[in-house]
């Protein structure tokens, strides 16, 4: 990918003072975005088990197994 200079150059950008000021008023030359500029954003999934949904379903698993103990002792029994 080939770099592109964002800021204008003073010589070709009309309205600047030499220094690089902007007289009074003239609106300043714009800034020009650049496709890789900005910060760079954090994925903002999720990731693992909410603590909700992961204590529901060890409370289910853990009904299920005394049911299936309970069950079994009964037949032993």
């Amino acid at each position: 990918m080939s770099y592109v200079n964002p800021d204008p150059e003073p010589e070709r950008t009309p309205g600047l003072e030499p220094g690089g000021g902007v007289p009074p008023g003239e609106t300043p030359p714009a800034e020009s975005s650049m496709p890789e500029a900005g910060p760079r954003q954090p994925d903002s999934t999720s990731r693992g088990w909410a603590k909700a949904p992961l204590i529901l379903i060890l409370v289910l698993v853990l009904v299920v197994a005394i049911g299936f103990l309970t069950y079994a002792l009964g037949l032993i029994l």
